[in-house]
């Protein structure tokens, strides 16, 4: 059963396009106390409406008001008129609807070693332990469970979900989000093979992570053999994604859930990978790179091109394959066809 993001009290449309500097089409005098997809709004509800081909789905909803592109046509109710629904939903739920955070303060059962630093109007919760000399700044939100190692930093207005490992010397920036399970400074995947064994490489690096980045739950970043893994500002990774040791992430990336990058690849900025691809080690990404779901990348990929397949060539050509691997019981029945042809003129020709 769908459910909406629901307000204690319910709040003036107009209010809310005054939050988004959008106009409304029709009246304003209507109280909105929830947010919600189309099929699942109700008569309380303010929804969004991405593009015209949904207005059909709009006109049969039963959401109050919509934030919308265009104008629905026939439809009396209230709309809020904007170029990117998507966003003005997002701020309004931030600013109005968002769960509030815990409240402030340190809980009992949370352990925490020698020379720590904690900032001003900090939330920490149950049977979370912070090791010697760490540092953690103002209005951060520490859930339970989490684990925080030995000389970390932790900037400000950070959250950390439930049962988050930021292992020894991890830096984390400001507005950073962790989601519950994610695993930051995990030791890299690193041996040398001598007389038939693996002896481990010691990983003496950590992981870096700047400001505005949001990693998904059990994400796995490994710290770096030397020097730092990291992932840089504005990055949004999703669930389940393994960054291996010195790996570089850009400014900005959008990296979708069960993507593997190996050891030491690189990834310029606004990089953009679909979910379960891979990418082998070593690799240098340029920036505006688009990758494929399921793509597997083996080479190099210049600024501003989109690669699918595995292994990943141009987009192009690998949409053009997909569509000739269909075919291929048609051409080879072709294909026989021809050749019994071809044998039966060789044949009346020997004759």
């Amino acid at each position: 059963m769908m459910q909406s993001s629901t307000h204690t009290n319910p709040i003036p449309l107009e209010e809310l396009a005054q939050s988004v500097q959008v106009s409304i089409l029709g009246s304003s005098d209507i109280l909105i106390s929830g947010l919600s997809h189309l099929e699942g709004a109700t008569c309380g509800d303010l929804s969004f409406v991405l593009k015209p081909r949904f207005h059909e789905v709009a006109r049969i909803s039963k959401a109050a008001a919509f934030l919308t592109t265009q104008p629905i046509s026939d439809d009396p109710r209230p709309q809020l008129i904007c170029a990117n629904p998507i966003l003005a939903m997002a701020t309004l739920a931030k600013k109005y609807f968002q769960l509030p955070l815990p409240q402030h303060g340190i809980h009992s059962s949370a352990v925490t070693g020698h020379d720590v630093r904690i900032g001003p109007n900090v939330s920490i919760g149950p049977l979370v332990t912070i090791g010697d000399r760490a540092q953690i700044g103002s209005d951060v939100t520490i859930y339970a469970g989490v684990h925080i190692g030995e000389d970390t930093v932790i900037g400000d207005n950070c959250i950390l979900y439930p049962h988050v490992s930021l292992l020894t010397h991890c830096i984390v920036g400001n507005r950073v989000i962790l989601h519950s399970g994610a695993i930051i400074g995990s030791d890299g995947f690193g041996y040398a093979q001598h007389e038939g064994r693996h002896h481990k490489v010691p990983q003496l690096g950590n992981v870096c992570i700047e400001d505005d980045v949001e990693v998904g739950a059990n994400v796995t970043v490994d710290r770096a053999t030397f020097g730092s893994t990291i992932i840089k500002q504005g990055t949004k990774i999703d669930n389940q994604v393994q960054i291996a040791h010195n790996v570089v992430i850009g400014e900005h990336c959008i990296i979708v859930a069960q993507v593997g990058i190996a050891g030491s690849t690189r990834l310029g900025n606004h990089v953009m990978i679909g979910g379960q691809a891979g990418l082998v080690e070593h690799l240098i990404i340029g920036d505006q790179v688009r990758i494929a779901s399921g793509a597997g990348v083996t080479n190099h990929v210049e600024a501003h091109h989109t690669v699918g397949g595995r292994p990943a060539v141009a987009h192009n050509t690998w949409r053009k394959a997909q569509v000739l691997q269909y075919q291929l019981p048609d051409m080879r029945n072709e294909l026989r066809a021809l050749r019994k042809e071809v044998d039966e003129l060789k044949r009346k020709a020997g004759g």
